[in-house]
């Protein structure tokens, strides 16, 4: 089944993808900032028979993020699926003078997607073959300060890139997620006692339909109805309708984080 990179693949959907691509019978090349964690991960996946490259890098040092594009542009064990999955929530207001946390956000998040997907391309495109997949979210439809800036700009890089790999045989998807039940809200410091249960979704079904939707060759994977009518309704109305629901929801959060 060939190789799976899935960098920040140790915790939350990035472990999701690791398993649930393990499971499809790929071998895996795990990215990540920390030696215990990944070690850990590739001894889980190794017990069910697959072989695993671990690579320590934090993608927010550029030259950590060439080590990693440097294994993608192998041809020898070539690199079949990438998960661009790494990434962390913001809390740095977009008008504040420091902006230190929006650089390194952008390291991790813009600048290593587009580096890595063309190193992978490299040599996807000349055998007709591969799958890239960017791990984006409903955020980026809607105006939610530097997290959402972020995500729309993967949503708009992906469809993008669909176009320039139209005829290629390589695909590439954006998985668009809302509320997961993973560490990543505890790790940012999220308070979301205020969302619905109802809103929520489990990190295992998550990957497994958005790896449906690769099978399908979907370029915007939205899982369950739900996000899907809410994504309609983000699109379809006005944008300055957006901007005011955006806003209270911003309002909202900063009185709960406040009590």
């Amino acid at each position: 089944m060939g190789i799976a990179l899935v960098t920040g693949g140790t915790s939350g959907i990035g472990a999701e993808f690791a398993r649930a691509l393990a499971a499809r019978g790929h071998d895996l090349v795990l990215v990540a900032r920390s030696t215990g964690p990944l070690d850990a991960m590739a001894t889980e996946l190794r017990a069910t028979g697959r072989e695993v490259e671990v690579i320590v890098a934090d993608l927010a040092d550029p030259g950590d993020t060439e080590r990693v594009a440097q294994r993608l542009r192998q041809t020898e064990k070539p690199v079949d699926i990438l998960v661009n999955n790494a990434g962390f929530g913001l809390h740095s207001k977009l008008r504040a003078p420091d902006v230190a946390e929006h650089e390194r956000a952008i390291a991790v998040m813009i600048r290593a997607v587009l580096v890595l997907s063309a190193a992978a391309l490299e040599q996807m495109e000349p055998r007709r073959s591969g799958t890239i997949i960017n791990v984006g979210s409903v955020a980026g439809e809607i105006s939610l300060g530097g997290y959402s800036a972020i995500k729309g700009w993967v949503r708009t890089y992906t469809e993008s890139l669909s176009n320039e790999l139209r005829g290629s045989g390589v695909t590439v998807t954006d998985l668009m997620p809302g509320w997961v039940h993973t560490e990543f809200h505890r790790r940012a410091d999220i308070r979301t006692s205020s969302i619905p249960e109802a809103l929520w979704i489990d990190a295992g079904h998550l990957v497994e339909a958005c790896l449906r939707d690769v099978d399908a060759k979907k370029v915007l994977s939205i899982p369950t109805v739900r996000f899907k009518v809410l994504a309609w309704f983000t699109r379809h109305l006005p944008r300055s309708t957006m901007r005011s629901v955006s806003h209270r929801i911003s309002l909202s959060r900063s009185s709960s984080a406040a009590e």
